[in-house]
């Protein structure tokens, strides 16, 4: 299957770089947006199969995609999907249909989360121009999937931004996911998804410290980015957890140190500090998940803040965790 689901630089604050990575000029670049979910929730239960193949007409590419892999029906079975989708729209066990509403009132106009798209992809485009800027599909996922990658192009289920109050959630993900499940989320979790596809890790070793680092860096170049958004938004964070972090940094790093966790390979170490959670069992209960990742984050700013001279793409193409951790100076 070749598809897959999917997930300001960091000061005591948390907004924005203290260096300087673009010119003020740069070329615009403009991400395709493809509104396949206002065509879909469009398809009229009457008739369906002439809608179906409407569908497949205009949407050529995403259509089978959709088919195959959020309804699990074989493409050409269109008879069969013209008795599902109506189906799939329409009901109301799962909450689907007033789900579908939602979607229309709420992204009725997505002028908005474009703009965030098209200003990110601007610098990232300057920085890699070889790289293809990916089309944008959004689409209804029926609580299946919040992020699905099509070759160089990425699928939003809009149906997974209504809100972390949207009453439907509570049925299919855990408390502490729901809060990056609003609108304002879509497009740092579309470059996310973007960079960490197109960036991959390359390190031949699997210790905690090649993993966080590696995270904290593609943070470290989302943050730079999209510098409109504060830090706790670029990780996902509420404010809240954010400030604990900050507040604790010190007590994290030593915790890492004193259990000499920072060179292991375990799956299970990497799991919890890296893994999205309610909490980072290693660390505490109260740290939120993913503690290891906002560590690299902040061990990746340092190393930038520390070696002026390294540009981004030379910070991403550092495969030596111990060369950034050394000459980050890393000391909170």
């Amino acid at each position: 299957m070749d598809v897959w689901s999917l997930v300001c630089v960091m000061v005591l604050a948390g907004c924005s770089s203290k260096r300087s990575y673009f010119p003020r000029q740069m070329e615009s670049q403009h991400v395709e947006v493809v509104r396949f979910d206002e065509a879909l929730l469009n398809v009229s239960l009457d008739s369906s199969l002439q809608d179906i193949r409407y569908l497949y007409d205009e949407y050529e590419t995403f259509m089978p995609v959709f088919t195959e892999n959020i309804l699990g029906i074989l493409p050409e079975d269109t008879l069969y999907l013209a008795e599902t989708l109506p189906l799939f729209l329409e009901d109301t066990l799962y909450g689907f249909k007033e789900t579908n509403a939602e979607v229309k009132k709420q992204f009725a106009d997505i002028s908005d989360l474009e703009d965030k798209m098209d200003k990110a992809f601007t610098r990232f485009h300057y920085l890699y121009p070889e790289m293809p800027i990916p089309t944008v599909y959004f689409f209804i996922s029926g609580f299946n999937a919040s992020i699905l990658f099509m070759e160089d192009d990425i699928a939003v289920g809009s149906d997974m931004y209504l809100g972390k109050d949207w009453k439907y959630y509570n049925r299919v993900v855990h408390n502490y996911q729901k809060q990056n499940m609003r609108r304002e989320c879509i497009p740092v979790d579309v470059v996310s998804a973007y960079l960490f596809r197109n960036l991959p890790y390359t390190s031949t070793k699997n210790r905690l410290i090649d993993n966080m680092i590696y995270r904290g860096k593609i943070m470290y170049l989302l943050s730079v980015l999209m510098p409109e958004y504060p830090g706790y938004e670029i990780m996902g964070y509420t404010e809240e957890q954010w400030d604990w972090c900050v507040k604790h940094e010190r007590a994290i790093w030593n915790t890492i140190m004193d259990k000499r966790d920072l060179f292991k390979t375990e799956s299970m170490v990497l799991t919890s500090y890296l893994n999205d959670g309610p909490f980072t069992s290693e660390i505490s209960q109260e740290a939120p998940g993913r503690v290891g990742t906002w560590i690299g984050w902040r061990i990746a700013e340092s190393y930038m803040e520390h070696n002026e001279q390294v540009t981004l793409q030379e910070l991403i193409a550092e495969g030596d965790a111990q060369v950034i951790l050394q000459n980050s100076f890393y000391k909170p």
